[in-house]
């Protein structure tokens, strides 16, 4: 197995969430409601999967490597677009998170932001996950040999492996935060 297969494998997952946010975003045109309860699972699987595990990988271990190396001109700018893109989600996922929050504030003019953005989050992902899959993945991993692709294979299983501890500590920590000055 290559690295790459698994950052493809995940994108597979990152796939299955567009289907339901299509559906919201059709069933939003049609109620003129935003499920708040939806996208804070969107929001969240945004931000722990798509972005801290895979976009994770990716720039940490993956541009990180390749950085290292002597690309071509065509692969050094593919890498920078796709951080750029990263950072598009980043932005557009804290967007429509904001929007969401007013919203449910009661600024019925967000709907039109959270429609929006989670449309731009739609149609982001395909298009993303194509030009990695079909244009980057498999071309960069000619630049390691099969003793450094197994090195960062097990980097990204080290990688997953400490995730979960670090997305709930970080829970952990602001549950202790926020009860601290409940005092």
């Amino acid at each position: 197995m290559l690295p790459v297969d698994a950052l493809i494998w995940e994108h597979r997952s990152i796939e299955r969430m567009i289907l339901p946010m299509k559906k919201e975003l059709s069933k939003m045109s049609e109620i003129k409601e935003v499920d708040s309860n939806f996208v804070d699972i969107v929001v969240d699987f945004i931000r722990t999967y798509a972005d801290r595990c895979h976009h994770g990988k990716e720039e940490g271990i993956l541009f990180r490597e390749l950085a290292k190396k002597k690309l071509s001109d065509g692969h050094a700018t593919m890498m920078r677009e796709l951080i750029r893109e990263h950072v598009y989600a980043r932005t557009t996922t804290r967007n429509l998170e904001k929007a969401k929050e007013s919203y449910v504030k009661g600024n019925s003019e967000s709907l039109e932001d959270v429609w929006k953005f989670l449309n731009d989050l739609v149609e982001f992902y395909p298009k993303h996950i194509e030009k990695e899959d079909k244009r980057f993945f498999y071309p960069s991993m000619e630049y390691f040999t099969p003793q450094e692709q197994q090195a960062m294979l097990q980097e990204f299983w080290d990688f997953d492996r400490k995730l979960i501890h670090e997305k709930y500590t970080k829970a952990l920590d602001e549950m202790e935060r926020i009860t601290s000055n409940q005092r």
